[in-house]
């Protein structure tokens, strides 16, 4: 469901089959695979929930995000991409996913990273309003 679902009905089963031969993965860490059909190299895969389909919270969302930039740094990823962690199936108010999301990409950004471009994905338009307030708020 959710993102998952989408990127499995756009990249192909394969990106699927991949992850789950590496799962479970613990809230807080990543893990990245092939990108199937995807125009991309990888997909990074950082869960914000122990169980499938159970809500979250605040810090399961920052340790998701935090993974997820760790696992593209070791990778070399120059570009990434981040839907609202936690903000679809979790139930996580978009506003404070937008705000713990930002926050954790300027502090990774401010210790340094070969990230030169990180996209914030608002899949409706609470969520991309919610990105651009914490990005006026917290990176002016």
């Amino acid at each position: 469901g959710g993102d998952a679902g989408a990127i499995l009905r756009a990249g192909g089963r394969e990106i699927q089959d991949e992850a789950l031969k590496q799962a479970p993965v613990p809230v807080g860490k990543a893990v990245a695979t092939t990108a199937g059909k995807l125009k991309a190299k990888h997909v990074i895969h950082a869960p914000t929930m122990e169980r499938p389909a159970m809500q979250t919270g605040k810090q399961n969302v920052k340790s998701a995000v935090k993974g997820a930039l760790e696992c593209a740094k070791r990778l070399g990823v120059k570009s990434m991409a981040f839907p609202g962690m936690g903000t679809g199936v979790g139930g996580f108010d978009v506003d404070e996913a937008a705000n713990i999301m930002v926050s954790e990409v300027v502090e990774h950004i401010d210790r340094g990273t070969p990230l030169t471009r990180i996209i914030l994905v608002g899949f409706g338009e609470d969520l991309t309003r919610a990105f651009q307030r914490a990005l006026k708020t917290l990176v002016s």
